[in-house]
């Protein structure tokens, strides 16, 4: 029969029987083994047996195909359903990202970073020693033949005739010689056997020897190995217990790897949520600045259902409209920012940090030009006071945003850039803060130990150059010393311009809120669209948090040094140095 697909699923077994008249019968004995059905068929002749055969397995395979038609069916309708839980539950998750911490320690599990794990090779087995030879393995000596038993027998004839008794002592001699010379050709046997065992003992003997010499060199390479894994371990271990000692001794570097690990272990696994951060811890004013990448629009799962189409025998996924995945997405981002405050601030067990600037970016597409762009689209500044009052179990993750008094977009899903409240400090080799690193200072005068109106006028000057660019003009107003002006800024520009005050203050302590609401009384009584204060210092939270929902810019020391540059000039902030002139 010609072969088919299913044909491996076929049994056959054909033999002949005789009827009652004694007629030859051909019999076949078929199964199916996919249906699990057997079959007896008779017939007179072989090749209608044959054909009937076909006929019943081919009956069979209908069956069969239709059988699995079904069952891919029904094993697509569960997939389809399976695929529709798994979807639905990611959703479900989507919109319970905040609720889902809330049942969480945040807190940092030393133990949980540590290595406990047991070294998991296995000590080499020693070779087994060979045995030494049993004596019922060798082959025993025979015993010599022994002359008496071949002497010869003498009659009294062999006696009386020489002749005769010669002959009888030959033969006698003959037979021990022969029998003499047989004992030597097995004992000769003997030996050779006996030296055959103990040679092949002895190369047993000696290959066992060189085999327990490498064992023995690999049980102390094993040990090398397995004291080399522990002392990596412990040392492993110690560097965790160091950074737990220097975290709760309140080393800033320390807490900084502390918020790290904390936000790390904010598990967005179920979503392929990427992940990228930078953090920066303040110590002077016990500030966490948070540089946090939320996901992008297109990294939102949107699957909501899998339906199996049976006419076309196909799957179909089904995933949530655009203004669903907008509305979505929103929700999203809100609701890490707040997961993020909440586990910071939860898993903070030293009370290492008061206040917490969190900046969301996103690396998204800018659908004007087609090129990747980086945007600011969130920013919030909140005390841990504030925040800690809030029962997030029964708030709305947008308004609770709003209320703690957020900067976004209405809508986030549009990437609007806006300016983040605070940013962290990129590192200036030329920016000292309480540190000698005298190496790496570059050559230039030093802002925060110039005179104090020297310092006012470059600042002026400085605006100067950075408005007169797009048509603007700085005036000189009395020093800050006796009115609280250092100058006014005229901007052209018909959005973002308007009347600017400026003050400069050359700080070598931190800069406080009074500052802040001198410069925004300022502004008020000048009639200005903005206010901008810059020192050579920083500035204390609650200056920022004075600050952030105001036409106020704090310009540091830091982004002070960006200007700078930016303008040809070649200086440096060193507060250290400026303490100690000033003693």
């Amino acid at each position: 029969m010609a072969p088919n697909k299913f044909g491996y699923l076929h049994s056959e077994d054909y033999y002949e029987e005789f009827t009652r008249s004694y007629e030859v019968r051909y019999v076949a004995e078929i199964v199916h083994l996919g249906l699990h059905k057997f079959r007896t068929l008779k017939d007179s002749s072989s090749y209608i047996l044959n054909s009937k055969v076909k006929l019943q397995f081919d009956t069979w395979d209908q069956q069969y195909s239709r059988k699995l038609d079904k069952e891919a069916k029904e094993k697509s309708k569960v997939s389809a359903s399976r695929l529709t839980k798994e979807a639905r539950e990611i959703q479900e998750g989507l919109e319970s990202i905040l609720h889902h911490t809330l049942e969480i320690d945040d807190a940092v599990n030393w133990n949980s970073l540590k290595d406990f794990s047991n070294f998991d090779e296995q000590l080499p087995p020693k070779p087994e020693e060979p045995t030494k030879p049993i004596e019922s393995e060798y082959k025993s000596k025979i015993d010599p033949p022994l002359k008496r038993f071949y002497e010869p027998k003498l009659s009294i004839l062999d006696k009386l005739v020489s002749s005769y008794r010669k002959k009888k002592v030959q033969e006698a001699k003959d037979k021990f010689d022969l029998a003499l010379e047989k004992w030597n050709s097995e004992n000769d046997d003997i030996v050779y056997y006996n030296s055959i065992i103990n040679r092949r003992y002895q190369s047993e003997l000696d290959n066992y020897q060189k085999e327990v010499k490498k064992w023995e060199n690999d049980v102390a390479a094993f040990k090398n190995r397995k004291k080399e894994f522990y002392k990596a371990q412990d040392r492993n271990n110690q560097s965790i217990d160091e950074l737990k000692n220097q975290f709760l001794q309140r080393d800033p570097n320390a807490i900084n790897e502390y918020f790290e690990i904390v936000l790390n272990n904010s598990d967005y696994s179920n979503f392929n949520f990427p992940k990228d951060f930078e953090l920066e811890y303040l110590a002077h004013s016990s500030t966490l600045v948070v540089e946090y990448y939320l996901p992008d629009i297109e990294d939102i799962p949107t699957l909501t259902e899998i339906k199996y189409i049976a006419s076309r025998d196909e799957l179909k996924e089904v995933h949530l409209s655009n203004t669903k995945k907008l509305k979505l997405y929103d929700t999203i981002i809100y609701q890490i920012v707040i997961r993020s405050l909440h586990e910071l601030f939860e898993a903070d067990v030293i009370n290492a940090v008061d206040y917490i600037t969190f900046n969301g970016w996103v690396t998204t597409v800018d659908k004007a030009k087609g090129q990747k762009t980086n945007c600011c689209i969130t920013s919030i500044h909140v005390s841990r006071e504030e925040f800690l009052k809030i029962d997030l179990y029964q708030v709305k993750p947008k308004l609770c945003f709003k209320g703690l008094k957020g900067i976004a977009s209405p809508k986030i899903h549009n990437h609007i850039a806006i300016k983040p409240i605070q940013n962290i400090n990129k590192t200036d080799k030329r920016f000292i803060d309480s540190k000698d690193i005298s190496g790496n200072i570059q050559e230039g005068d030093n802002l925060a130990s110039m005179d104090w109106e020297d310092f006012e006028h470059l600042i002026r000057e400085l605006f100067h150059k950075e408005f007169s660019s797009n048509g603007g003009e700085v005036k000189v107003t009395q020093s800050s010393r006796d009115g609280g002006v250092d100058a006014i800024a005229f901007n052209p520009d018909p959005i973002m311009g308007g009347k600017i005050v400026i003050q400069a203050k050359r700080y070598t302590n931190t800069v406080g809120v009074s500052a802040i609401r001198d410069l925004w009384g300022t502004t008020m009584n000048e009639g200005a669209s903005k206010g901008i204060i810059v020192t050579t210092s920083n500035y204390g939270p609650e200056a920022y948090n004075f600050a952030k929902d105001k036409p106020l810019s704090l310009i540091n020391g830091s982004n002070l040094l960006y200007l700078m540059e930016k303008h040809g000039y070649n200086v440096k902030i060193d507060l250290k140095e400026a303490k100690e002139a000033a003693k």
